[in-house]
């Protein structure tokens, strides 16, 4: 690892530092061992260019092709992926000036990772937070993993939504109905969505993990406030993964103070079924196909002749294609596969990524398999092993379907 620190940057932490903790020398003069061209050598030698903190200036310089010192020019010469995690206060990032280098950047295949947001300098708080060192290591890596295909980011430009974890249904002020869910895999889902360019928001239910790198979080407890926040998203993404854990059952009512015990068995709790959150977001991007394609009908007026038959095959291409990509998932423990399909057909999703779970597996674990159902019949198995790594084949399986053509 190479550290390449701004002028600026030595205000805070020296070149010492730098080189003790990296084992090597910090390189910090364009002008330094010319001999050796440094900016250029550096570059070309390097996996994985990572600028934290980007500032609202570095961006500026990156985007425009300024090379004013070791760092801006090392930019220009580097033929492997670049990310940069941008921290600045809120007024900064969110400036249009700022917003379109972003976009420039993006367009050009960097990976700009969103910032966190919370407390700032001095009183100050808001989005512009550099995320959290660990959580900038993981997308690293994830880059990495992905060689040459980090590259050519295949969700950028994509917005996409995912839920994780487990809901809760209380049944008084101490007590809930929940499941065994961590979010492990929904987070998975969102830090490779990060590395591979998305711009990612995360609907989590419960989940006591650090939050993905770059993606935007939301935080619900209960199905209904689930149901609420991924209806409402929904709207604008590309893709939309419900990993989350929803509970199918609620207490029909709540206590309003702690049930006591009483010294006799107590009455059975009365249930009432939860929203099918995962059929409900196929209904309704189903109902906004239609009515785009109705108002597209419409609009078109009578061309008359052979024009008409293009027309309506058309229609009818686009109402077998729909534009957003939705993914569910299926948690079963007997005849995992029979279920799955069972579920892909009352679901009406486009992906169901089925795996067994109990016993250890899948809930709570670093690992998980699954077999992948298509909704025109495909299946993908994916063996056992890290939970990004599922996730990033189910991003395969997504790419394809966003493709112009794709199912």
């Amino acid at each position: 690892m190479r550290v390449i620190p701004t002028p600026d940057s030595l205000r805070f932490v020296g070149a010492a530092t730098w080189a003790a903790l990296s084992g090597q020398p910090a390189a910090t003069d364009v002008w330094a061992d010319v001999h050796e061209v440094p900016h250029v050598q550096l570059g070309r030698r390097a996996d994985l260019v990572l600028v934290a903190p980007a500032t609202a200036d570095l961006l500026a310089k990156a985007a425009h092709g300024l090379a004013g010192d070791l760092l801006t020019t090392t930019l220009l010469t580097a033929r492997c992926p670049v990310m940069f995690a941008p921290a600045m206060h809120t007024e900064m990032w969110e400036h249009a000036a700022t917003r379109a280098n972003v976009a420039l950047l993006r367009e050009r295949g960097a990976i700009v990772v969103e910032p966190a947001a919370g407390r700032l300098t001095g009183a100050d708080s808001g989005p512009g937070r550099l995320p959290e060192a660990a959580e900038l290591y993981e997308t690293a890596i994830r880059l990495l993993a992905r060689g040459a295909a980090g590259l050519r980011p295949d969700l950028a430009g994509r917005r996409v939504l995912v839920s994780a974890g487990g809901t809760r249904e209380e049944l008084d002020p101490v007590r809930f109905l929940g499941n065994w869910s961590s979010g492990r895999q929904g987070y998975a889902l969102a830090g490779t969505a990060v590395a591979r360019g998305a711009e990612v928001t995360v609907v989590a239910a419960n989940v006591a993990l650090p939050d993905p790198a770059g993606a935007t979080m939301v935080r619900v407890t209960s199905a209904d406030q689930l149901r609420a926040a991924m209806l409402s998203a929904a709207e604008t993404a590309d893709a939309v993964v419900m990993a989350a854990a929803v509970a199918d059952f609620r207490p029909a009512a709540r206590s309003e103070s702690k049930i006591k015990k009483s010294g006799h068995v107590p009455d059975p709790i009365a249930l009432t079924e939860n929203p099918d959150v995962l059929k409900e977001l196929v209904n309704n991007r189903d109902h906004r196909n239609n009515r785009n394609h109705r108002d597209h009908r419409d609009d078109g007026g009578d061309h008359g002749g052979s024009g008409d038959h293009e027309n309506e095959r058309d229609h009818r291409a686009r109402a077998r294609r729909p534009g957003q990509v939705i993914v569910g998932f299926g948690a079963e423990t007997d005849d995992v596969l029979a279920a799955g399909r069972e579920k892909l057909a009352r679901k009406g999703c486009d992906l169901l990524v089925v795996n067994q779970v109990g016993d250890g597996l899948a809930f709570g674990a670093g690992d998980n398999a699954a077999v992948v159902l298509g909704a025109g019949g495909a299946v993908t198995e994916i063996p056992r092993g890290p939970k990004e790594v599922l996730a990033d084949r189910v991003w395969d399986l997504v790419v394809q379907r966003l493709q112009p053509g794709g199912s």
